[in-house]
């Protein structure tokens, strides 16, 4: 090995250790939910969750010393909190649901919907090679589902309409990050989230027990650290060495289902996720390739 190869196999091994550190946090994330089930209405899950958030980056808030940043731009911020909120609330409702490794894989069509957004409302191209992996992509999907077979489970539905708007929320934030500090572009979604779930929350309300109260705080804790740790992965190689490192969730996500909740693999499940995760390296690969540059996909936590 030369000495100009070694900093970037460096970077590159560094880059997937924050990556595997990040999808066992967020599979963590998905287990908690999992375990609290459907006891407490998915709006007020969603919604302590989000409360907690805010209350673990106020010192962010404060450190960078709040500046209204204009009236059009607090307004993206609310459309995104509102937006995101839904997202939340939807991916709650189906973690209490159906299968762990279901939720994972069909959460993966995200980049699929955030590159028909992009190409609808930013003005990208799509190029025939990315129109056949979204196709392929959502042919994943329907492998998964179903439908025809078996009856479309709610919380496989709540999920893939889950999908969308967390891409939607990302594509917001990507115009944000135009003239906003990253730092405080994930800080005003957890103060709007929080903001958006509320009145859900107390039209739904039951009082949570001091378990579930922890189990949350736990959530918004891994989340936190999980959105730092994927941070510093991007930071430290491109995202074609990353992602696909990421999608080793789908993994932990069926080995927690079958120890933890005695879920059974299903292997229809991981073939649909499979061709959707193929789709969406493809197409994470591709926008690199044309940006000559690499940019997150955030997970929806």
């Amino acid at each position: 090995m030369t000495t100009l190869e070694t900093p970037r196999s460096s970077g590159a091994l560094v880059g997937i250790g924050w990556m595997v550190l990040t999808g066992l946090l967020f599979v963590a994330v998905t287990g908690i939910v999992r375990h609290l089930g459907s006891d407490l209405p998915a709006v007020e899950a969603a919604f302590i969750r989000y409360a907690f958030g805010l209350i673990l980056i106020l010192p962010v808030l404060i450190k960078l010393r709040f500046r209204y940043p204009g009236h059009r731009t607090m307004s993206l911020f609310g459309v995104r909190g509102l937006i995101h909120g839904c997202a939340v609330m939807l991916w709650f409702y189906a973690m209490a649901r159906i299968p762990i490794a279901e939720v994972t894989a069909i959460g993966y069509t995200a980049p699929l919907f955030t590159t028909i957004g992009a190409a609808l409302f930013l003005g990208e191209k799509l190029h025939v090679r990315r129109i056949l992996a979204i196709l392929a992509g959502f042919l994943g999907a329907l492998i998964i589902l179903r439908p025809g077979l078996e009856v479309i489970k709610l919380g496989a539905l709540a999920q893939l309409t889950a999908a969308p708007l967390f891409a939607v929320s990302f594509l917001l934030a990507k115009r944000l990050t135009r003239n906003q500090d990253p730092a405080f572009i994930v800080a005003m979604l957890s103060v709007f989230c929080t903001i958006v779930l509320l009145p859900g929350a107390v039209w739904q309300w039951r009082t949570p027990t001091g378990t579930e109260l922890f189990w949350l705080l736990l959530t918004a804790m891994f989340a936190t650290t999980g959105h730092y740790t994927l941070t510093r992965a991007i930071e430290a190689a491109p995202i074609t060495v990353t992602q696909p490192i990421s999608f080793l969730q789908l993994v932990w996500a069926t080995i927690l289902g079958v120890v933890m909740f005695g879920e059974a693999v299903d292997p229809v499940v991981i073939l649909g996720g499979g061709v959707i995760i193929g789709a969406a390296t493809y197409i994470s690969h591709r926008e690199m390739v044309a940006a000559g540059r690499a940019e997150p996909k955030l997970p929806p936590h």
